[in-house]
């Protein structure tokens, strides 16, 4: 198995679905690997097209232990006296980078674009992200053995 740390660049978005009547959005981004989560940061008033110029990284394994390797990006719009509005969601499929990422000690993806998803199936506008797998190189020593001998502290 292979351990590493999978960052997520979160640049923009674009053509978003304004949920706000008066004013101009305030979107979001909840990202969610396996059972960990980042929430970015608010871009006030920035409505249809938010920048956020942002990394946040997630521990990954490959291959996965329960075989799941979908990263989502829910797009929020934060609202002040009401519950938040769900915009939107692009999914991404990271196995594949997993794998060249293992085989070759490090795997990109270039800010892309990927199409935002309504509740309904309908496009929403698009999310520009990056990403970059980087398996971690394990320096602890503890039991490895060398030539049929364990490796002693004396």
């Amino acid at each position: 198995m292979v351990r590493g740390v999978l960052e997520v660049l979160l640049i923009n978005a674009r053509g978003l679905g304004d949920t706000d009547f008066l004013g101009r959005m305030d979107p979001y981004v909840l990202i969610q690997y396996q059972n960990q989560q980042r929430k970015s940061t608010v871009a006030q008033g920035e409505g249809k097209r938010p920048e956020w110029n942002e990394s946040y990284t997630f521990l990954a394994n490959y291959p996965s232990t329960n075989n799941e390797y979908k990263l989502s990006l829910k797009i929020m719009d934060r609202d002040t006296f009401t519950a938040d509005d769900f915009v939107g969601e692009a999914v991404i499929y990271v196995k594949d980078l997993f794998l060249l990422g293992a085989e070759k000690g490090k795997a990109e993806l270039h800010p892309a674009k990927y199409c935002v998803v309504g509740t309904d199936g309908s496009y929403c506008g698009e999310l520009q992200v990056g990403l970059i797998f980087t398996p971690r190189v394990e320096d602890d020593m503890d039991g490895e053995e060398f030539g049929g001998w364990k490796q002693s502290d004396y």
